[in-house]
């Protein structure tokens, strides 16, 4: 079952709130993003939680769906809030992002249809991402903070 087309289903486009999880992938201290077909922005690879996952699982599902990579959660970089999210469609949320950093444990990255690119960058060289979710955690993580909570 598709948890948000069920909600969205019975709520239209109103807020609701959504649990998702980012994930920074690093490896070879280079960051891999991705630019997201939705927007052609970039951003953390991620996405909302399913019914019976936990914030690990769902990182780990978001992964191996974007990216074809299968990762490992090392740690909590902090849980960060994105109050007014609103998508081109119209639907709006408030999001509680879970984001972890995690190293690669095999594969290689393969576009899906959610992304239009997917690129490692070293930390000096990364573009600007698109929600502030992401820039909070992304900052909190070069500065080697963990376990934040925005």
């Amino acid at each position: 079952m598709d948890y948000v087309k069920y909600i969205r289903g019975l709520v239209g486009h109103s807020k609701i709130i959504l649990p998702a999880v980012g994930t920074i992938i690093e490896k070879d201290g280079r960051i891999l993003l991705q630019r997201r077909s939705d927007n052609g922005k970039w951003g953390l690879v991620g996405g909302i939680m399913e019914l019976g996952e936990t914030f690990e699982e769902t990182a780990i599902r978001e992964a191996a769906e974007e990216t074809g990579l299968v990762i490992r959660p090392e740690y909590l970089v902090g849980i960060y809030h994105n109050f007014n999210m609103v998508w081109t469609n119209g639907d709006q949320a408030h999001i509680i992002c879970a984001v972890y950093k995690s190293g690669v444990v095999s594969g290689e990255p393969r576009l899906d249809d959610e992304s239009l690119e997917l690129r490692y960058f070293a930390p000096e060289e990364l573009p600007e991402l698109f929600t502030e979710t992401h820039r909070r955690a992304m900052a909190d993580y070069l500065a080697g903070r963990q376990n934040q909570i925005h």
